[in-house]
């Protein structure tokens, strides 16, 4: 026999996927990236610059960012540093080309925000994505 469930309970909500800008100004690196992160499960918007980025609407919303170290008119940091004198707080992942100098290590460092090397290798930028999302999903 095929049994409903009771008219009054509601079918289980499906999590939203965690929403994560890409800022990057490249646009083959940023429709990767797009496409790898929407493969593993998240919501992606992506951005060519840093001040295409900051002139968007809702910022506040997403879950994390990931964002290019090396672009032009502004970096990446430099785009976090604008973001946090805004009171945005979301976390953020810093994308940069082979290994960084140990001034950038130590600014990223002091401001909290992860460094992820490019080209990317393995799952270390999902992974770090997921660990920053983690607390902002629960």
């Amino acid at each position: 026999m095929n049994q409903q469930p009771p008219l009054n309970q509601q079918p289980p909500l499906m999590a939203q996927p965690p929403v994560v800008a890409v800022v990057d100004d490249d646009a083959a690196v940023c429709s990767s990236l797009r496409f790898a992160l929407e493969l593993d499960g998240f919501s992606v918007h992506a951005f060519s610059s840093g001040p295409e980025f900051l002139n968007a609407t809702g910022l506040d919303a997403y879950d994390c960012l990931v964002i290019d170290q090396r672009m032009p008119v502004m970096s990446g940091l430099d785009v976090i540093t604008k973001l946090r004198t805004q009171n945005i707080r979301t976390p953020a992942i810093l994308l940069v080309s082979s290994h960084p100098n140990a001034a950038l290590s130590s600014r990223a460092a002091r401001a909290d925000i992860p460094i992820v090397e490019k080209p990317l290798l393995g799952n270390a930028l999902v992974d770090k994505i997921r660990e920053l999302c983690a607390p902002r999903l629960q």
